[in-house]
């Protein structure tokens, strides 16, 4: 083995994005489409731009008096001009645009040939507004639309060297600001997404609240113009940056508005508005989960689990809830409770639904005792029935590794990208094949470098660095 035989660094337990236990619950079904499988870890790994969308999408009808609900500060009076210290002053924090990993590295290790083969589109290639910002973003090219960001907001004042001074706000700024910070923590840009977060706070500044400004400006609108997902991403941000306690007291500070809110509308007995409170109270209890499971507070992630499934309504979201809760307890040892909790998940499975969660479940169980040869099987039968999910073959790969067939679990890889490059080619399957081409021979250079002109023609932006991906620095 090239590195001496050394403990390969390759996780037993695998996700197409940092793993958490609620990644299914974003699915659109149990199509295996986006399936995750994962032991859950502390790590959060929700898609926010997805998730804000969501919430206009999955519920158009709600007015936005309950949409924007949020009480302003007291000093929020039209006309008055309160202390700077009470203003929100943000900026662009980077002079530069941010460049491409995959074209510097091509161009390094390759040759400029290779490089001319990468198509990506760039801020110059889209039109400079919010419909080029959502062209660039659905086709993966999130440090393109990043850069178009800056563009946008140096446009309404907050550009660099813009930090520290007032300006007037709107919804349309704020959902920049918003979708700018959530690219950043895609890219894992978080010391840049820290800094320029910090003028925001907690949103609480009188100058995000429609009320601050005259009634003309907006139409006679009330509560908060930054929406619902840039509250919840501020508060998660510190988990990022390694302080997972101050992201436990934001969310349990949001959770307790949100609480607020949410029983107003069940003492008026508005169903929807209701309904829609209840759905973000949940998404942030979620989050709270993840923020305990990161700090090892078992004993809240319990309580929390059953409140969630005690409160879940359809027995779908009850098998995805109890099934990740088993999957909790594998990652605290616990192989008896989540054998119990799986059994739970499996009981409630409708007629003609999926069998990948159960598949998926009892092969993870299977890992979790070592039993690599069961496991394969498992995650095998549960991929012919979701062909889709690059989860299943990093999961595969990693039970024949385990078994010892180390060259099988490289040609399982090889041949899950020649089949579906473009989704193949996702984070979690480049950096397990790139450690096996490493195990394998210590001419893993070469092989490397092949997968990097695979991601220069056919991956924009990578959510991991690419060093990380293809541990390129050992072959430089």
């Amino acid at each position: 083995m090239a590195n001496g035989g050394a403990e390969p660094s390759i996780s037993k337990y695998f996700a197409n994005d940092p793993p958490s236990c609620f990644d299914s619950l974003t699915a659109a079904g149990e199509d295996g489409g986006r399936l995750q499988g994962s032991v859950a870890e502390a790590y959060l790994s929700y898609d926010y731009l997805a998730n804000s969308a969501a919430d206009v999408q999955s519920q158009p009808n709600i007015p936005d008096s309950v949409r924007d609900l949020w009480e302003p500060p007291k000093q929020t009076v039209p006309g008055t001009i309160p202390s700077t210290n009470n203003l929100t002053m943000p900026g662009v924090s980077v002079a530069t645009d941010l460049t491409d990993p995959v074209q510097d590295a091509v161009g390094l290790l390759v040759d400029a040939n290779e490089a001319q083969q990468r198509k990506l589109l760039l801020p110059d290639n889209v039109t400079q507004d919010e419909r080029g910002l959502r062209e660039l973003i659905e086709n993966g090219c999130f440090r393109s639309a990043v850069n178009l960001t800056a563009r946008l907001l140096t446009i309404k004042q907050q550009g660099f060297g813009h930090a520290g001074h007032p300006v007037k706000h709107s919804p349309n700024s704020l959902q920049l600001w918003f979708t700018r910070l959530a690219l950043l923590v895609k890219l894992g840009q978080y010391e840049i997404a820290r800094v320029e977060a910090e003028p925001f706070g907690a949103l609480n500044n009188p100058d995000v609240f429609y009320e601050f400004y005259h009634p003309d400006m907006h139409a006679d609108r009330k509560g908060s113009m930054a929406p619902f997902s840039f509250r919840l991403l501020l508060a998660e941000l510190p988990i990022y940056l390694g302080a997972p306690r101050v992201a436990l007291d934001r969310l349990t500070d949001l959770l307790a508005v949100v609480n607020q809110i949410r029983s107003y509308y069940e003492r008026t007995a508005a169903k929807e508005a209701l309904g829609f409170w209840t759905a973000r109270e949940t998404r942030v209890l979620h989050s709270i989960v993840n923020c305990a499971l990161a700090v090892k507070d078992f004993g809240l992630v319990e309580q929390l689990m059953e409140r969630l499934v005690v409160g879940a309504a359809a027995n779908l979201q009850k098998r995805i809830l109890l099934s990740a809760w088993g999957r909790i307890r594998l990652q605290c040892g616990d192989m008896f409770g989540a054998e119990r909790k799986f059994s739970e998940a499996r009981r409630l499975k409708e007629e003609q639904s999926s069998e990948v969660p159960d598949l998926i479940d009892r092969g993870l169980l299977a890992v979790a005792q070592n039993d690599f040869q069961s496991a394969f099987e498992l995650f095998e039968k549960a991929s012919a029935a979701a062909p889709s999910s690059t989860m299943l073959y990093n999961n595969m790969g990693v039970c024949l590794l385990y078994s010892g067939k180390l060259k099988e679990a490289i040609k399982l890889y090889e041949g899950a990208i020649q089949r579906n490059t473009k989704s193949c080619l996702n984070e979690s399957l480049l950096v397990n094949l790139s450690t096996l081409y490493e195990l394998e021979s210590n001419h893993a250079k070469e092989k490397k470098i092949n997968l990097l002109k695979l991601v220069n023609r056919h991956r924009a932006d990578l959510t991991v660095g690419l060093d990380v991906c293809l541990k390129l620095q050992t072959t430089v």
